[in-house]
């Protein structure tokens, strides 16, 4: 008889913990943000130099396009192996990397 009310009082601190957590997890969830989007660095600064290289010259040129291009093979070949969820992935990348320009250009950052 005793075993049946240890195992109802675990189970009501259970409940208790798993609500509490709810609670906090809807509250971070429920916390505002603000949003800034990303603009493109002045031209001549030293910022400009580095986005000019690894967006335009890399992510945008034939590094990126021949990039794109490989995974979109290397999908195929894992969704003819049966491996649909890794091909997903990687079909996301590849079309982020064939897509870029329009990406790079709608990209924002979370600041809070």
């Amino acid at each position: 008889m005793t075993t049946g009310i240890i195992h109802h009082q675990e189970k009501a601190k259970q409940a208790k913990f798993f609500t509490a957590l709810a609670v906090l997890v809807a509250a971070c969830l429920l916390t505002s943000a603000n949003a800034m989007a990303m603009a493109v660095p002045a031209a001549g600064s030293f910022a400009y130099d580095l986005y000019d290289i690894g967006v335009n010259q890399i992510l945008l040129g034939p590094i990126g396009f021949i990039a794109g291009v490989a995974c979109m093979v290397f999908a195929a070949i894992l969704a003819i192996r049966q491996m649909i969820l890794p091909a997903a992935g990687v079909v996301l990348g590849g079309a982020f990397l064939l897509k870029a320009d329009s990406v790079v250009q709608t990209v924002g950052a979370m600041i809070s």
